[in-house]
């Protein structure tokens, strides 16, 4: 019964990560609100590593770790970037800040009833693109804002898109190792405690290269099409 159940605790906690990142949003704590998107982008890892290891999948999960997405990866992410930066933007501060969890949303849906590629996403994962949004509003007082903005709705876009991107989640956990996971979200938890304004900012830079891997992937196919289509001059 616990072993079936363990999968859903970690969503839960993703969740509530995401309340707790909400909260802390609106009282402006934009750094501890990051880190509790980072934390819960490593439960929501952690769910389904563990589903899969203990044979415990089931559509009520499934479920449950979308609905805990939309939260965590969508609406929190979303306000932080509004309490940072889209506040002064009056209405279209709302509009932009409400475009990112509904693109997320969509973006969810359709991975639950479209079966992908194997190993890979069509559009950029909700998880990736909050975990960047979350840490790219703690660069509001070194980028210009509009800058910003323009940088939420290129995120927006590429996760309704149809760019692959690696799936990592396929990766599993051994046995042997599954006592290591807690450890490791403590030891994650002690540092970005100890280093609030740094330990987001850091953990920004590979996650914004992982959305702009597929994007700039998509480039150079097409490059290379338009080359192999050009017709050779006599």
């Amino acid at each position: 019964m616990f072993a079936r159940a363990l999968p859903s605790f970690f969503t839960i906690g993703n969740l509530f990560l995401g309340i707790i990142s909400i909260i802390l949003a609106v009282q402006s704590e934009w750094q501890y609100a990051a880190i509790m998107v980072i934390i819960g982008m490593l439960l929501d890892g952690l769910d389904g590593r563990v589903a899969r290891m203990l044979n415990t999948q089931s559509e009520f999960g499934k479920e449950l770790d979308s609905l805990s997405d939309v939260i965590s990866f969508g609406v929190a992410p979303a306000l932080i970037m509004y309490v940072a930066v889209l506040k002064e933007y009056d209405i279209w501060g709302w509009i932009i800040t409400a475009v990112f969890p509904i693109c997320g949303a969509l973006r969810l849906a359709r991975f639950n009833v479209q079966p992908g590629i194997p190993g890979y996403f069509i559009g950029l994962p909700i998880t990736a693109a909050g975990g960047v949004l979350a840490t790219m509003a703690l660069y509001s007082d070194l980028v210009q804002r509009p800058m910003l903005v323009l940088g939420m709705l290129l995120l927006s876009y590429l996760m309704i898109s149809q760019i692959k991107y690696p799936n990592f989640k396929k990766i599993g956990i051994p046995r042997s190792s599954v006592w290591m996971a807690p450890l490791m979200l403590v030891l994650v938890a002690i540092i970005a405690v100890r280093y609030p304004e740094q330990f987001p900012k850091v953990v920004f830079v590979p996650l914004a290269l992982y959305a702009f891997y597929g994007l700039m992937k998509k480039s150079i196919l097409k490059r290379r099409r338009e080359d192999l289509e050009e017709p050779v001059e006599e």
